[in-house]
């Protein structure tokens, strides 16, 4: 092993096998990666999830560069900087209608830990103390804080750390392979998986739980989409008792669904949303909830001078992040990119639907510019099939993302026609080499 390489403990990585085989990205422009040898690397993935908009936009570098001399850092508690309320409007501004207060966060994880003390603060301000329960969904991925993990429903997220978070319960996951296998976009049917919710009521009382938290889709799980109906059913759980409604948009936020947020897309208002990611198109790590304006209005009582929510962070609102976030919102609007996603699915659905019929190929499930590929595991090996079709991809000159079986798609969405092809050509060589 290379000792060059020894001191970082890498994130979600097989240490001992990419120390011995490092995989090293060096740059980045557009559509691509080049690797610390010069080759050239197809983005499949916009990063993690992420970028968006492409990678090195000159807009967003430049604002990034002259904030860094204008104005490194600001202290966000009593004190605050222009930029956070400019960016602040601006995502409010292509927020579901009422959804216009934003709270900043610094990453996916640090949104839905600050959503979960919302929705248990926002019931006690009202006389609600009771509402302290959290309900997750079986295969939904939080991030890894403990809040997150504790509501989250993926096994080798939770099973090293213990009992989590107390008061918390989870509803069926809505993947269901044996009745909408190779479904293009919106399974038909599973709407009423969401009445699992009313099984915790009655087991609860609705006069315990807070909130409930699900992805309008599962990214980190697979690719899970909500079936037709489905997240309208769990609105109306939601609203018939009295609970909040909180979608994780980290991932389908900011255009990845050909719309701002995936609530425009499904037409399903939350009470709170939570993003990260797209919102600074990867370049500086920045989270967000946004909230209803009445969940706000609640806690602003009592004497003027006083806080009303006890929660924040160091960098909240950093100044960088903040004008990175202004240069992505612009460079969405100027190119139409929040909305390109719908304007491709067609293209991109036909493409990855192509691989039915390739060797241990199980599932497809796509959605606007996401897709998923699900291949039968190797037995007694879960996972490696997968990993090497990963690794594979990866020599032929295509980055894409693996969890557990599954391959997942999700180019930035500058992405196109032949590059759509390239992909999913590279993509159909691996598979047939895993074979």
């Amino acid at each position: 092993m290379n000792k060059d390489l020894d001191a970082y403990w890498m994130p979600f990585t097989a240490n001992r096998q990419f120390k011995k085989s490092p995989r090293l990205l060096a740059k980045s422009s557009g559509m691509h990666y080049w690797d610390d040898k010069g080759r050239e690397i197809l983005d499949g993935v916009a990063g993690l999830w992420c970028v968006n908009a492409g990678h090195a936009r000159p807009k967003i570098v430049k604002a990034i560069q002259e904030q860094a001399a204008e104005m490194d850092f600001a202290p966000p508690f009593q004190m605050a900087h222009p930029k956070a309320f400019e960016l602040a409007d601006a995502v409010a501004k292509i927020s579901p209608a009422g959804m216009g207060k934003v709270f900043f966060t610094n990453s996916g994880s640090e949104a839905v830990e600050t959503a979960l003390k919302m929705a248990i603060a926002y019931h006690r301000v009202r006389g609600e103390a009771s509402r302290t329960r959290l309900i997750g969904r079986e295969r939904g991925y939080h991030g890894v804080n403990f809040g997150g993990i504790s509501v989250g429903g993926m096994v080798a997220n939770r099973k090293m750390f213990g009992t989590m978070l107390g008061g918390v319960d989870h509803i069926r996951h809505t993947l269901d392979i044996g009745r909408n296998a190779f479904t293009v976009g919106q399974p038909e049917h599973g709407a009423e998986l969401a009445d699992d919710l009313e099984r915790l009521v009655a087991l609860h009382d609705a006069s315990t739980i807070a909130a409930v938290i699900v992805e309008p889709i599962s990214g980190s799980a697979g690719v899970l989409l909500p079936p037709k109906g489905y997240l309208q059913r769990l609105r109306q759980i939601c609203d018939k008792h009295g609970i909040l409604l909180i979608f994780d948009e980290v991932i389908t936020g900011f255009g990845r669904t050909g719309a701002p947020f995936a609530a425009d897309t499904f037409g399903v208002t939350p009470d709170l949303i939570t993003c990260a990611k797209g919102l600074t198109n990867g370049c500086v790590p920045m989270g967000a909830v946004i909230a209803k304006d009445s969940l706000y209005d609640a806690f602003m009582n009592g004497p003027e001078h006083l806080i009303e929510f006890f929660h924040g962070y160091t960098y909240s609102a950093h100044p960088l992040a903040c004008a990175a976030g202004l240069a992505t919102l612009e460079t969405y609007a100027d190119e139409g990119l929040l909305t390109r996603a719908a304007q491709l699915q067609g293209y991109f659905a036909e493409a990855v639907h192509s691989l039915k019929g390739e060797p241990n190929v199980i599932d497809i499930r796509n959605f606007g510019l996401v897709g998923g590929i699900e291949l039968a595991p190797i037995a007694g090996e879960p996972t490696k099939r997968a990993f090497n079709v990963f690794l594979d991809c990866y020599e032929k000159g295509l980055l894409i993302r693996t969890t557990g079986d599954i391959v997942a798609m999700s180019p930035p969405l500058i992405i196109e026609r032949q590059q759509i092809d390239q992909m999913v050509d590279t993509i159909r060589g691996a598979i047939r080499r895993a074979a």
